[in-house]
């Protein structure tokens, strides 16, 4: 497959992870495959941008039980160009020149159980971008042509690429809520990252929605986006009863936690009302989730685990970013800035998203 119109380096620059816990160091020798180096089914892409999710910096740190693979280029929400394509790569979705974008979901096989049922990111031979395989903090990358996802004309890859994971991780944990239309749903961490974007697609999904996070700014950007209701918890005394209070004494329908601290998580059960759903989303690194048994019980209290999203997932939740139904706010930075955004993610004071971008590299 020509790739005559590409000049190829045979170096890069991208961000590393020596070991575990140390600091991102901007390298410039990082070879880049060649398109004769090429797997059948791999292809190259040569990276437009990267947003930064929390995940990254656990990544950098080694603080989950999964440990990742070092030295690291982390990163899992890139948006780029493919510029070659493995040779004999038979009946190949994508085409040299398309927009196509890499999730946290590198790979999956697609015919494992897990994957026939639609789980891929629970695929027994699955690959991890920047966790367990390379990811997007570099210019040039390596993927495959049945896991990139095709990106929709009429969204621009910097908001594409906070939809890959941000995005999809909310539309899934949304989908699969079981609530309905007018239903309220409450979302610990409403104004970061993922939280922001939850609130968009609850708003889209018709649902009714209690932002919970901390400071003018966050209340400004979930007001702006639509919530129905905001709580400052570290102004609340009593979030239980606020939440009751909002939703007419009955509590919540669902709660979909997408911050990465255990206090979002411990008085769920608590404000949900009876038959709710906690859709768990935010990985924090070593904190247990901690529920009364008997009200869990009592009050038909179900608990879910959302991770990701599938290939169907990541398209769906495109289409609707594309459609202008939901809208990325995020801060356009440079990949070299790197370190100093995961100290600002660190301290909890990024609103939104930020997205580094590699459009003035080779």
């Amino acid at each position: 497959m020509s790739t005559q119109k590409y000049t190829i380096p045979e170096v890069q620059t991208a961000a590393v992870v020596q070991k575990t816990g140390g600091k991102v160091q901007m390298k410039h020798d990082i070879p880049v495959k060649q398109p004769d180096q090429l797997a059948p089914g791999e292809c190259l892409l040569k990276m437009h941008c990267t947003g930064v999710c929390h995940t990254d910096l656990h990544a950098a740190l080694g603080d989950w039980p999964v440990s990742p693979v070092t030295p690291l280029i982390g990163g899992h929400e890139g948006v780029g160009e493919i510029v070659a394509i493995g040779k004999d790569t038979a009946d190949s979705p994508v085409k040299i020149g398309d927009r196509v974008g890499v999730k946290w979901i590198a790979y999956s096989c697609l015919n494992c159980e897990q994957c026939r049922k639609g789980l891929e990111q629970n695929c027994y031979n699955v690959k991890l971008s920047g966790y367990t395989v390379d990811g997007t903090f570099c210019q040039y990358l390596v993927s495959w042509v049945n896991c990139v996802t095709p990106i929709p004309d009429g969204i621009e890859s910097e908001e594409a690429a906070s939809v890959l994971c941000a995005g999809v991780t909310v539309y899934r944990a949304l989908k699969y809520s079981q609530t309905t239309t007018h239903d309220w749903i409450v979302l610990p961490g409403a104004g970061g990252g993922l939280g922001h974007l939850a609130v968009q697609y609850a708003k889209y999904m018709g649902r009714r929605v209690i932002a919970i996070d901390g400071g003018q700014e966050k209340k400004d950007l979930c007001l702006k986006l639509g919530a129905d209701a905001w709580i400052d918890f570290t102004q609340c005394k009593d979030i239980t009863a606020e939440i009751k209070r909002i939703t007419g004494g009955k509590g919540a329908h669902a709660a979909v936690v997408t911050t990465a601290s255990s206090s979002g998580y411990s008085q769920a059960v608590d404000y949900l009302r009876d038959g709710g759903k906690l859709m768990a989303v935010g990985l924090p690194a070593k904190a247990k989730l901690e529920a009364s048994i008997f009200f869990t019980v009592f009050k038909s209290i179900s608990i879910l685990g959302s991770y990701v999203g599938n290939r169907q997932d990541a398209i769906e939740a495109l289409e609707i970013a594309a459609a202008g139904k939901v809208k990325v706010f995020y801060k356009l930075d440079s990949l070299s800035q790197l370190e100093s955004v995961y100290d600002l993610m660190g301290q909890g004071k990024i609103a939104g998203r930020v997205v580094l971008s590699m459009r003035d590299k080779n």
